[in-house]
Formats: C-alpha cells, structure tokens, sequence
C-alpha cells in the first residue's frame, strides 16, 4: 500500500493528515470549514483515495491558513506516498461535468511544481468559504507535490457545481495518474527519473 501520514503543527495551524494513494475512497475529513470538508470528502471518494484530514486552525482570523496547510501536508504526504513512481501511469486528463459546470483536469506526475488555473466567473463566497481559496490550496499542492496541474473552466455558472467540478476531477485524476500500468517498466520518462 503506497501510504503516509504527516503532522504538521505551526503558529496557525495544527494539522494531522493520512492518505493512502491505493485506497476505496473513505474519508475522515474535519477542517472547521465546511465547504472545504464536503470538497476535500469528494475528491477522497471520486480519486479512491483513502484520506484523514484533521486541522486545528486560526479561522478566526479567516480560512487561508487552514485551507494553504492542507494543500502543503497534502502535496507533502502525496509525494511520500507515491514512492519511486516506477510503473505509473504518469499523465491523466480527466473532464468532469458538475450540473451545468464542465471542467478539465490536466496533470502529470512529473517531479517538477507548475500551476496553470483558468477559472473565471465565481463567486467571492460559497456560503462562508472564501472561492479564492482554490487555487491556494491547488497551488500549495503543486509546490510540495512537485507535479504539473493544470485546472481549466470550460463553462459554467454555480460557483458550488464549479468548484465541485474541480475536486472531483483532480482526486479522478490523482487515481489514473497513480495507476501500477504492467506494460511500465521503472519510471516513465526517457530521462530515468521523475
């Protein structure tokens, strides 16, 4: 089982995280924000990720801290998890419609942080959870977990159904892009590493 768990504790947050990258997708997700715990819940569930998330944050200042540390100890134990990477798939590209919202997920499990977000038209909020938040968190991510993501809005409207979108598709991508393929021998780049 390709696994990790990380506690990460700073000034603003306190986080205990477990993910497993060969899981059924069960969750237990309590980061004091709502929203993000039913997004965080999805993604588990669509990506077959097994994920414990629990964060102690200063959400009396506002979500930023928490949201940002999660996507740090996520990329972090995401990366520690997948080991050498020899054998995976490598590369998913994974459209996810969402009601009238359609989204595409670009990744590839490269060992090198670069973000591309293309999501325009949401609102400031979903209930109290602040929208730009998202990207924080897809960027704090990318930066620990040394991939390449690209995250591209191709329509929608309800800024639940958009952001709903994207987190199913980036945990459906985390699992294709994870996948043992047989025919793979050793990492799969020409240069011999990842």
């Amino acid at each position: 089982m390709r696994k990790h768990s990380i506690s990460r504790k700073t000034a603003e947050t306190d986080i205990e995280l477990e993910i497993s990258i060969d899981g059924t997708g069960k969750s237990e997700i309590d980061t004091g924000v709502g929203f993000f715990d039913h997004m965080l819940t999805l993604m588990s569930n669509h990506g077959l990720l097994d994920l414990k998330v629990l964060c102690d944050g200063d959400l009396e200042v506002d979500q930023h801290h928490s949201v940002e540390d999660i996507g740090i100890a996520l990329g972090q134990a995401f990366r520690e998890a997948l080991g050498n990477k020899e054998g995976i798939t490598r590369y998913a590209n994974i459209t996810t419609p969402m009601d009238e919202a359609l989204s595409t997920i670009s990744l590839d499990i490269s060992g090198r942080a670069y973000f591309v977000y293309h999501v325009e038209g949401l609102k400031d909020k979903v209930g109290s959870f602040d929208t730009e938040l998202v990207e924080e968190f897809f960027q704090a991510f990318v930066s620990n977990a040394k991939v390449t993501l690209h995250i591209n809005l191709s329509y929608g409207r309800n800024s639940h159904h958009i952001i709903e979108s994207i987190f199913k598709g980036f945990g459906r991508a985390l699992d294709l892009a994870t996948l043992k393929n047989p025919r793979i021998e050793g990492v799969p780049s020409t240069k011999g590493t990842l």
